[in-house]
């Protein structure tokens, strides 16, 4: 795809907002600490296009009036030593870029993740000084037909999927010229960032909450490192889950694990989850004894007591790992992947996320909590290519419907992920039940994946 840089914009918050430093919390400072990319595609009416300017002025202006609240970012991030991360706030603005394309929608067809959308999403350049690096950039791209697409890309390490999707939301209600809904919360004393652990090392409660989910995730048995899995060609596929399907998977998870008889029968997530988690063990060829690590990202708003205020904006979702062995999830029954998963989501309640945060406070430097791969071009942080998964759930996110004044999206996908065991699990677009499964593996294992994913379900 042929695409033509027009112009890069500052777009900055349109009234004066406060400045200076703010501390992130050890949620923001660990894990994926670069962009998540999402992106947007549209049709708009003739009367918009008949003024060229008024697409463009729309989505500035809107967008300099939502950064009055979200002023965070329009900051910039600061290294204070030892992996550690603060946040200036300085008005810097976020970057807005247009472009035009010689390409119309028609030639992306279904609008399956492809290689092409690297140029419709902003990149982000990290070999500059992070605190050069804006928080939040977007494209704005014209197509020949007349259809435009907004690609976004937000930094992980000041928004995580519920606070990106609350700031986009506001951005497009501010467009559309109605008020702004819910005020994003931005005080993260709630999770105490910035002080000092209550607990000192040697009395932290390791006792009560093992944190192995901070040990690396295995490697393929007979190996000691992962840089080659690294090294290996990946490939993204967007796998359709009809209604029928995903309720065939819940009776079969359901029906074939012993439960406690007060106990709810388990979620979307946990029964495609481990159907995923199963397939992808088979695609892959593992020996029985191969053990493997699920990522799973659990938001933590509403489990701690009290809750997180509502709009808090910043990073409360953290990640947990379900583990097993690859025989273990194939020869046993569905319902046995999905308990694994069950078991790993409800360690997080109150007592387990202020544990670990007192944990991470008392490490003295984060990085190996980091992944910083994009940043560093190395093989630090965690890996959860082969022989592990990682499937983050945006069932509940507002992802669809995003209307800047010119119409809902014709479609709404993650951006470009291209890390062996990436997955997202999405909403069908339509609202009828169905689901999406965004898979990332390795060229040679895709397609036994996808036979796998749908046999097995014709089996069940």
């Amino acid at each position: 795809m042929q695409v033509i840089f027009k112009g890069c914009y500052s777009v900055r918050p349109m009234e004066p907002t406060w400045c200076g430093r703010i501390p992130l919390s050890e949620w923001d400072q660990i894990g994926i600490i670069t962009h998540v990319p999402t992106i947007y595609f549209y049709r708009p009416s003739q009367n918009w296009l008949s003024q060229e300017s008024t697409i463009v002025t729309t989505l500035k202006d809107s967008l300099s009036r939502v950064l009055v609240p979200f002023y965070p970012l329009a900051g910039r991030l600061q290294w204070i030593g030892n992996g550690r991360l603060e946040l200036e706030c300085n008005e810097l603005g976020v970057r807005f870029i247009e472009a035009e394309s010689l390409s119309s929608l028609d030639d992306l067809g279904d609008f399956s993740p492809s290689s092409e959308y690297r140029y419709l999403v902003p990149s982000v350049d990290y070999s500059v000084p992070i605190h050069e690096v804006p928080l939040v950039l977007i494209q704005l791209t014209r197509f020949k037909c007349g259809g435009i697409s907004i690609g976004t890309t937000i930094s992980h390490a000041v928004a995580d999927g519920p606070s990106a999707m609350h700031f986009i939301t506001e951005w497009a209600r501010l467009a559309r010229g109605e008020a702004l809904q819910t005020v994003p919360f931005l005080d993260r004393k709630v999770l105490r960032a910035g002080e000092p652990p209550l607990v000192p090392p040697c009395h932290d409660h390791d006792h009560d909450h093992d944190h192995s989910e901070f040990n690396l995730p295995p490697l393929l048995l007979g190996q000691s490192e992962n840089t080659e899995e690294r090294k290996e060609k990946t490939t993204v596929a967007i796998i359709k889950l009809s209604k029928t399907q995903v309720e065939i998977l819940k009776k079969t998870a359901n029906e074939s694990w012993h439960r406690p008889s007060n106990d709810r029968g388990f979620t979307r997530y946990e029964t495609v989850t481990g159907h995923v988690w199963r397939s992808a063990c088979k695609a892959r060829g593992h020996k029985q004894d191969q053990p493997t690590a699920l990522g799973v990202c659990v938001d933590s708003r509403c489990r701690m007591q009290p809750p997180l205020p509502k709009g808090y904006f910043g990073n409360a979702t953290l990640d947990v790992v379900a583990t097993s062995l690859a025989g273990d999830l194939v020869s046993k029954p569905l319902g046995y992947a999905s308990s694994r998963i069950r078991e790993a989501i409800e360690k997080v309640n109150d007592e387990y996320v202020r544990s670990r945060i007192d944990f991470l406070k008392n490490q003295e430097d984060l990085t190996r909590f980091q992944d910083l791969h994009a940043i560093l071009g190395s093989d630090k942080g965690p890996f959860y290519g082969n022989p592990n998964l990682g499937v983050i759930s945006w069932l509940t996110l507002p992802i669809y419907g995003l209307d800047f004044g010119w119409g809902k999206e014709v479609y709404m996908g993650p951006g470009t992920h291209e890390s062996d065991g990436d997955s997202l699990l999405l909403p069908g677009p339509d609202g009828d039940g169905s689901l999406l499964v965004a898979i990332c593996l390795q060229v040679v294992h895709m397609d036994a994946f996808t036979k796998h994913f749908y046999e097995d379900i014709m089996g069940v």
